[in-house]
């Protein structure tokens, strides 16, 4: 029988998060995931799809010991694998396929057991509990021969090794490197409220760090938790306002990197004179009819005071199907421009947001979206992490520029920045 019918015998099904990191093409993968993802099963199909590449070759499983290496990948091996399995054996922790390639577990506190082998293909697991000189001082060199490539997963221990490695492979200076971040949300098998509920037993750092695959270090954040006021009841005075943060649609003809997508997210918020309140933040990856569609409903929800756009491109190529729509429904509204004003986008989100959150200006409603909110507040400025809903909040600051009359008389009154607070 040969490979390529081997390969199909595996029936591999695959979540939406594994496709991902599956198709990408390149040699070396590094992905920060939330506990009960489904690392393990990704893991396991690709060291025997891997293993059938080559015939008599050898690919390696490595954990942070050898005891754990049995633990999470034994079994899961031979539920996957069992259709292209010749033999197994436990007691050296080895699986022989039918093309005659070894798949071998192995512990990373075991170095000596690793060295002189020749590897197609390479996992390591919860890499940041290794010491990092396994990797570079071992297992790189084994992969050199046939040119072999390797995935490093795990849950995030701050910002160690892991961190650093995670933070090289997002960049794209080096092309046989990517990096992806995934929390256990984003395994649709596992029920959100089950992770709701373990969030009400830890503290705020663990479950960061252990469901949604936070690489913070204990208390160095931005945003702190108990700065985060929510609140379902709507103040009774104000306007809104729709900030519109656009997704990279002027990318789409590049060439990029990196494989996941921004979203367009659209912050709608209550402004007067005490703070904000952001009744919602919609957010999601769409075309663009599908992102007039969203930002066209908003507009008839919360009747804004101003609507802005990022300037850019995208902005650019939403007007026309924006304006379309106008003019087909009879509902006709001004566009704002926003810009970064010359900022860095962190300078800027943080001067907007930072003293607003820990003065207790900005109250949230409770909704699904909060989740990924403060996934990304929590962990700005993490390169690697998206931070669309923020910037989108962010914006807000330049657009509700609201002026308030005291007693004056008609030609004589001082206007005042309450808003922004200068």
């Amino acid at each position: 029988m040969c490979r390529n019918n081997l390969s199909t015998d595996l029936n591999i099904k695959l979540l939406p998060w594994q496709q991902e990191v599956w198709d990408s093409a390149v040699r070396f993968k590094v992905v920060a995931a939330g506990r009960r993802t489904g690392k393990s099963r990704l893991a396991a199909y690709l060291l025997i799809f891997y293993g059938l590449q080559v015939k008599a070759g050898h690919v390696f499983y490595v954990a942070p010991t050898q005891g754990q290496a049995r633990d999470i990948m034994w079994q899961a091996l031979l539920e996957v694998g069992h259709p292209v399995i010749k033999s197994s054996h436990i007691n050296n922790l080895q699986i022989t396929l039918l093309n005659g390639a070894t798949i071998s577990l192995k512990g990373a506190d075991r170095p000596e057991t690793m060295r002189g082998v020749s590897l197609k293909y390479l996992v390591m697991d919860e890499y940041a509990d290794m010491k990092p000189e396994v990797w570079e001082q071992i297992l790189r060199p084994a992969l050199a021969d046939q040119k072999g490539g390797a995935m490093f997963i795990g849950t995030p221990m701050g910002r160690n090794h892991f961190y650093e490695l995670y933070t090289y492979a997002g960049l794209e200076d080096d092309e046989t490197y990517d990096a992806w971040h995934f929390t256990s949300y984003d395994n649709p098998l596992l029920d959100p409220e089950e992770i709701d509920m373990a969030k009400k037993s830890m503290s705020s750092y663990a479950f960061r760090q252990e469901f949604m695959a936070s690489f913070e270090a204990m208390g160095s954040d931005i945003f702190k938790e108990e700065w985060i006021k929510v609140g379902t009841e709507e103040p009774e005075f104000g306007s809104y306002y729709l900030a519109i943060d656009m997704a990279g649609f002027e990318d789409a003809g590049k060439k990029k990197k990196k494989s996941r997508l921004d979203n367009t997210s659209i912050a709608c918020v209550k402004v007067n004179e005490t703070g904000w309140f952001v009744d919602e933040i919609i957010y999601g990856r769409w075309t663009f009819e599908e992102t007039a569609e969203k930002i066209f409903n908003a507009v008839a929800k919360y009747d804004p005071a101003a609507v802005g756009i990022e300037k850019g491109i995208a902005k650019q190529a939403i007007m026309s199907p924006l304006t379309d729509m106008m003019k087909q429904r009879g509902k006709f509204f001004r566009i704002e421009e926003l810009t970064h004003g010359n900022k860095k986008k962190t300078d800027r989100i943080v001067a907007a947001l930072q003293g607003r959150f820990e003065h207790g200006g900005i109250t949230i409603n409770e909704g699904e979206w909060n989740v990924e909110f403060l996934d990304e507040l929590f962990q700005f400025p993490n390169p690697q992490v998206h931070d669309d809903l923020i910037d989108a909040l962010a914006y807000i600051d330049q657009l509700a520029k609201v002026t308030y009359y005291y007693d004056f008389e008609e030609d004589n009154f001082e206007a005042m920045d309450l808003i922004a607070g200068y």
